[in-house]
Order: structure tokens, then sequence, then C-alpha cells
């Protein structure tokens, strides 16, 4: 079997070389659906695996923009359009420097599993630029999001590609391609989710990802009759995904510890509760400050520089800032602290030696395909609002995320549990995403 698996990754490196980001997503999937391929007459020879890694469409393109100086800049924009098999391309666009093609291919990888846990009609897309709003006046945003949705106008569309945020895509990014998008097609349409609640939004979209980040965790600890009721909660990023995985855990009675941001983290040992988080909703989704402010308010907090929050005692950790945030070091630290539940709200958040590590501890590890998945199904959700016209209350939303992240749940148990009762949840997402994905591919021939 490991030769197999050698083999396989041999060719995608081959195709795919200088791309560390996206080989590292399709060697975690490939460890554990591959064995099933073997032993499954349904797949084997198909080579349906190959075909995944491969992306339907890749698009790049030039996004030019006047800054407040009058001077043109020029960034790169891409969308990967990674498999519609079960239906339109859905991810989000993310704006960050860091922003390329490998990391862009391995998050609609990642996508194409993470939609089909969901139950949902949803292929798998990502797209973005390495255009860096930070410190940027709103004119110059918009400016760059019009040029951005000038060119990607052609290649998306609501039975097409529905894109969505990411890092650096929020609220505002939205309504600005939004308009564009409108002004360019003549036309009022669900092409992109996360928009806001006046012109087409969901409720509990912009909560999504981190509740569902929290009633995964919930459900992982249920299994073991047990609760996230008095447990301690590490947190890392502090923006949408970071806030809302802090409301809803201070809402089923755990207490939030930390919250950080590129710069360093804050530890305040008496809990973020509902004034100091809202303080940080202030903070950074308005204000657009640094997480080091906190101690100003609430000095009997530390902050912390140029460090992540990983060395301090949990039983509970959610990683929501970004890829390859938890290394080895960090897991041991974790581990050697108590923690025993970890729920990505970050998409591959932790290196594959943090991962080794806290499956060899058979501790509770939920995978972000499945633990973050809540995102980008209210984001579904939210285009059967669209394709209906209607809305849905909060609480109508809230219970069918509720339920899909259940089902999730219920479906990587289905795939991953072992002879010795243990749930292995890598194995079980991987295999749950890949059969809907397969089996919708093999009925639809070599396409």
């Amino acid at each position: 079997m490991k030769s197999k698996i050698k083999g396989f990754m041999d060719l995608v490196k081959q195709r795919n070389p200088h791309e560390p980001e996206f080989l590292q997503a399709v060697e975690e999937v490939a460890e554990t659906v591959i064995p099933y391929i073997v032993n499954n007459e349904i797949y084997n020879g198909k080579n349906v695996l190959l075909r995944m890694v491969e992306p339907e469409r890749v698009l790049m393109f030039r996004v030019p923009w006047i800054d407040d100086n009058g001077e043109v800049v020029v960034n790169r924009g891409y969308r990967i359009q990674m498999n519609s098999a079960i239906g339109p391309y859905k991810g989000g666009l993310r704006f960050h420097p860091s922003v390329n093609l490998s990391i862009l291919k391995f998050l609609a990888f990642e996508q194409v599993f993470k939609n089909a846990l969901t139950t949902l009609p949803m292929g798998g897309g990502k797209g973005g630029s390495d255009f860096d709003p930070k410190g940027k006046s709103d004119e110059e945003i918009m400016r760059f999001c019009h040029s951005f949705m000038a060119e990607l106008s052609r290649h998306i569309g609501s039975h097409t590609d529905i894109p969505a945020g990411d890092i650096g895509v929020g609220a505002r990014e939205i309504g600005f391609l939004f308009g564009m998008y409108k002004k360019m097609r003549n036309e009022f349409t669900g092409v992109l989710t996360g928009k806001g609640i006046s012109w087409g939004g969901s409720l509990i979209r912009p909560e999504a990802t981190g509740y569902g980040t929290v009633y995964f965790a919930q459900s992982m600890l249920e299994t073991r009759g047990d609760s996230l009721k008095d447990k301690t909660v590490v947190v890392s990023g502090s923006g949408n995904v970071a806030q809302y995985a802090c409301e809803k855990a201070t809402q089923l009675g755990a207490k939030v510890v930390t919250l950080s941001d590129s710069s360093g983290f804050i530890f305040d040992n008496e809990g973020i509760d509902t004034a100091k988080l809202a303080f940080v909703m202030e903070l950074k989704n308005i204000k657009r400050g640094r997480i080091s402010e906190y101690i100003k308010k609430y000095p009997k907090a530390k902050y912390i520089e140029g460090k992540t929050p990983w060395g301090i005692k949990c039983e509970v950790a959610m990683p929501c800032a970004t890829q390859n945030e938890v290394n080895g070091e960090d897991a041991k630290m974790l581990l050697s602290n108590g923690c025993f539940v970890i729920s990505e709200g970050a998409n591959m958040p932790s290196k594959p030696e943090a991962v080794t590590a806290f499956q060899s501890a058979k501790i509770l590890y939920a995978p972000g395909k499945a633990s973050n998945a809540g995102g980008v199904a209210t984001s579904g959700l939210e285009m059967s609002q669209n394709s209906l016209r209607i809305n849905w209350s909060r609480e109508e939303v809230d219970e069918k995320l509720k339920k899909i992240m259940s089902d999730i749940h219920d479906a990587c148990i289905e795939f991953g549990k072992n002879e010795n009762g243990y749930i292995d949840y890598v194995r079980g997402a991987n295999i749950a995403g890949f059969v809907k994905v397969a089996d919708a591919m093999l009925a639809q021939g070599v396409v």
C-alpha cells in the first residue's frame, strides 16, 4: 500500500513542483483514500483520485488599479475551478500577500471534500489575489475589487461558480465585488455569498464557520459522554471565525482564554466574556486595530508578542487563523498541557507532524474539512434562499447548520470508526467526501 501511495504522490509531485501546500493536502487525502480505493472494486483502476487532484480549470489574470496617490498598481487574480461533479464551483476568495497557486489549489482541493460533506449540491473552487487590504483606504479597496470583478465576472455565475469571502474578504469587499458584478451583468442574482442581509444575505452566515467548529467539538465530546461546559478553550486568530467560535463556546459554558493575530496573542485567564468579545469585534471589524490593544482595555490580561497560544493550558484548542499554524512542538505542548480536543476552524492549520501527534495520542481531533464546513454549508443555505427569493429566520438557519454539522460528524464516524472504538476523523472525512464526489464522477463518465 505504501508503494501505491508513493507512486501516486510521485506523479502528483512531478506535475505540481514547487507547490508544498497543495502537495501536503493531497498526500493527507491519499494516505487514507487510496487504501479504500484498492479495497473497493468500483473505484479501483479508474484513476478517480488522479482526476480529482487535477483542477478542471485554472484562471490567472491581471488586476490593475489606481491607489490614492494616483499610481497604477498591478496585482494577480486567480480562480481555481477544481471539481463540479456534484454542483457548481463553491469556495471563497482570499486577498492576502501570501496568495499563490499552491495555496489556492490546496484550498480548492480541500473545498471539494468539505462541500461534499455538507450534503449540499456544491462543487469545489477557490480564488483570490496577492492584494493586501491591510492599510488600504476604503476607496482603494473599492477600486481594486471593481477591477478584480471586471475580469472574474466572465467566469462565474449562480449556476457556474459562486465565490464567497475568506481571509481579507469580508462584508465590505463582498459588497464592492457584488456591485460591480451586478452592474456588468445587469442582473441581481446570488452569485456571491456573504452578502448583506438587506441585499440577499443570510442570517447566521457571518457566524457559521465559528459556530460550526464549536458544534463539531461538542459532537465529538458527546461520543465520550462529555460536553464543552467548564472546559478551558484556546483559540487562535481574532477574525470572523475566531470571534464566533469564542462566542458560541462561551454560550455553551466554556471559558475561552486566548485570541491572536499575526503579531502575537492575548491570554486572559478570567475568560473572554460577552463584553470583552464585543470590544474585540469593534477593535478588529470596525477600527481594524491589533489584538495587542486588548490589554489597554483589560490590563489583567497578558499580551505575548511574536508567539502563538499553543503553550497555554487547556482542554480544547481551536486553530482559527491560517494554514500550518500548529507544528509538531506546538502539538506536544498542547498534549502535555492536557488538551484532548482539537477542532480546526481554519483550513489545514495543523502540519503533518502535529496531526500524527494528535492521532497517536488518540485524542478527539477534527480536520478543518469537517469541523469548519459550517461556513460553506450556510453559504449553500444562502444560495437556496436566493433561488427561492425568501429569507429564513435566524433560528431556522441555525437549526439547519446544527443538523448539517451533526450529519458531517455522523459521516466521519461511518467511515472513520476503528474496531477498538477510536474515531479517526481524518480518515472518516476524507473517505466520506471522496465517495460522494467519486460516485458522481463515475456516473458522468470521463469528462
